[in-house]
């Protein structure tokens, strides 16, 4: 990298200094043998990242597989890093890791840059590779923000140039939108000790405001298409919550059924889990702690799982139930910051027992 920049800034000073070309050799943007369009989307699409995410889908390996390659190689993450996104265990996604680089192995796969027909075919994949590299930025508590703070900045950076290579491919632009809105809380997720602030308390003067226009613009874009995708619906709801002034503005209503067509394109334990949220807004904890009940098995080693069934049950003045819950999501927190959010659960539990007393 350091070598290629090099490279360009020489190259840079060089045309500097270079005459320009006559007029006629640059007035012709309709050159029938190389259209504009196509020199744009090669522009782009020489970004060594992008080219290579696309290279790691290689169609011969399970989808899986490709992005859990493309994470671990690319984009640098650590396998644990990786087997936290997907829900598995660490020596699972190791073992995924290796068998897929034993089929590229044994396969001959090619190291080469797809093209246009490939490349469409293997769009979904990519994205949801920039989209994990995004979460694993996003989601670092106070204390790992300075070592993975330059994730989602990278992965807004090559969601711009798949927006440039596909502009009329709404997916991509709720992909763009639903990173731009969600990263536009970052200055007030965290408060000055580093403890998590919940979306409802959060000082919404401190979202940037440029990319919450940003945003909004490209998912009202997207929507006109008419042809919703997950990462379009997940936009839209990222939308809600940027178009309240304040938390009690949020049209949790709308938010539930959201969700709910969510759950539909693309049906997850997360996604439901996510829904959850928004029914005990709308319906009550009890409708909520109903509705993720059966989720337990499939989400037993998932921190958010025992954060939100807590909170429920606190709700629900089951504290006993609740302290269980919040200490099961103390022992599964990945960051400093989760631990402590769930310790000022129990804190507050343990003051309500004295108080009664």
């Amino acid at each position: 990298m350091v070598g290629r920049n090099a490279a360009i800034d020489q190259v840079r000073r060089k045309s500097r200094q270079q005459a320009l070309p006559d007029e006629a050799a640059i007035s012709d943007l309709d050159d029938v043998e190389t259209p504009l369009v196509e020199r744009l989307d090669g522009a782009d699409y020489r970004d060594d990242v992008l080219r290579l995410l696309f290279i790691c889908c290689h169609p011969d390996l399970p989808a899986t597989q490709q992005i859990a390659v493309a994470l671990r190689i690319v984009s640098g993450l650590s396998v644990k890093q990786i087997a936290r996104a997907f829900l598995v265990g660490e020596a699972a996604m190791e073992q995924r890791i290796t068998r897929a680089k034993a089929r590229i192995a044994g396969a001959g796969v090619p190291f080469e840059a797809p093209g246009p027909i490939e490349r469409a075919e293997r769009l979904g994949a990519v994205a949801a590779m920039i989209y994990l590299v995004f979460n694993e930025g996003y989601t670092a508590g106070a204390a790992e923000r300075d070592d993975r703070a330059a994730l989602p900045i990278e992965a807004m950076r090559l969601a711009r140039l798949l927006l440039r290579i596909y502009p009329a491919e709404p997916e991509i632009m709720g992909l763009m939108a639903l990173m731009l809105l969600q990263h536009s809380r970052s200055a007030a997720r965290f408060d000055a000790a580093g403890q998590i602030v919940l979306l409802d308390d959060q000082d919404r003067s401190l979202w940037d405001k440029r990319m919450i226009a940003e945003g909004l613009v490209l998912i009202d874009k997207a929507i006109r298409h008419r042809r919703r995708g997950p990462y379009q619906v997940q936009a839209a709801i990222a939308a809600m919550h940027a178009r309240a002034a304040r938390s009690e503005d949020t049209d949790w209503a709308h938010i539930d059924d959201l969700y709910a067509a969510l759950e539909q394109l693309e049906p997850s334990p997360i996604v439901t889990l996510n829904r959850a949220v928004a029914v005990s807004k709308v319906k009550g904890p009890e409708a909520a702690l109903a509705m993720i009940e059966p989720l337990a098995n499939r989400l037993a080693g998932y921190f958010y799982f025992f954060g939100l069934k807590g909170s429920l049950l606190m709700q629900l003045n089951r504290n006993d139930e609740a302290r269980c819950a919040f200490d099961q999501a103390i022992s599964l927190a990945t960051t400093p910051a989760q631990a402590a959010h769930m310790r000022q659960h129990l804190d507050q539990l343990s003051k309500e027992g004295g108080a009664r007393k």
